[in-house]
């Protein structure tokens, strides 16, 4: 992943972007340091609900851009994210039943951009991606969207799981994608739906996968056994498409 756009290093230079308010995916500390101003950084980026991650110091020099991170480098994202009741509201504004994407561990940061920009084009009221084990709005992300994150709003959420049981309560509907499903021309996928895209090598995880009402498989006929994520995101989408314009 490259992020070099978005990473500030430095003691300083992560403080004061993490006290402006700028939306920090995660901080990469030093392991073992602890003097103050470490855990200064550390204290106020758990505020904000920002990944800490414990590092050597090979790794940090490795991502170091400036070879003067003083034990502490940060990611921010290109974008501000979005609320969950910021898409809710989307769909509501266009009085519209809500159609959703929950991406279960997305890492690839050009499968998220290209599933951003599938997201818009399908009509989707936005996106929601985890907080940990998953890519965040890099600029690499942002480029690959094609400018569809202007438009789509993308939610950050500590439980994927959680989330998707709190939406069931406002009457939507889940299907995620997995070769051992039923095929996705079988299933009713109209009304209020959120389609659930998993991980690009161990797919959806079994816990979100049980809070699925559906498990749609597509049709393949070749001679491997899976889509690229974003791939399978958009074959999809425009079968939930297609069902909603009828």
């Amino acid at each position: 992943m490259r992020y070099e756009e978005f990473t500030l290093e430095g003691r300083n230079a992560v403080l004061e972007a993490i006290r402006s308010g700028k939306t920090i995916d995660k901080v990469f500390v030093l392991d073992g340091c602890h003097d103050g101003p470490v855990n200064t950084i550390v204290r106020e980026a758990k505020k904000g609900d920002t990944i800490v991650s414990y590092v050597s110091k090979e790794r940090l020099d490795n991502m170091s851009k400036t070879g003067h991170h003083q034990g502490v480098i940060a990611y921010a994202a290109a974008y501000e994210y979005a609320t969950v009741d910021d898409i809710l509201e989307n769909a509501k504004s266009k009085n519209e039943d809500p159609f959703i994407f929950i991406l279960d561990g997305i890492e690839d940061p050009h499968n998220l951009g290209a599933i951003i920009r599938t997201a818009n084009l399908a009509g989707a009221h936005g996106v929601i991606i985890p907080k940990r084990r998953a890519v965040g709005l890099t600029a690499t992300v942002a480029r690959t969207s094609a400018g569809a994150l202007n438009y789509t709003p993308v939610a950050k959420v500590t439980n994927i799981s959680a989330t998707i049981e709190e939406l069931k309560k406002q009457g939507m509907w889940f299907v995620c994608a997995d070769m051992e499903g039923e095929t996705m021309y079988k299933l009713n996928l109209k009304g209020s739906i959120g389609l659930v895209i998993g991980n690009e090598g161990e797919g959806v995880s079994r816990l979100v996968k049980e809070k699925c009402d559906f498990i749609a498989a597509i049709p393949m006929k070749g001679d491997i056994d899976s889509l690229n994520a974003s791939v399978a995101a958009g074959v999809l989408a425009y079968e939930i498409v297609r069902q909603r314009m009828n």
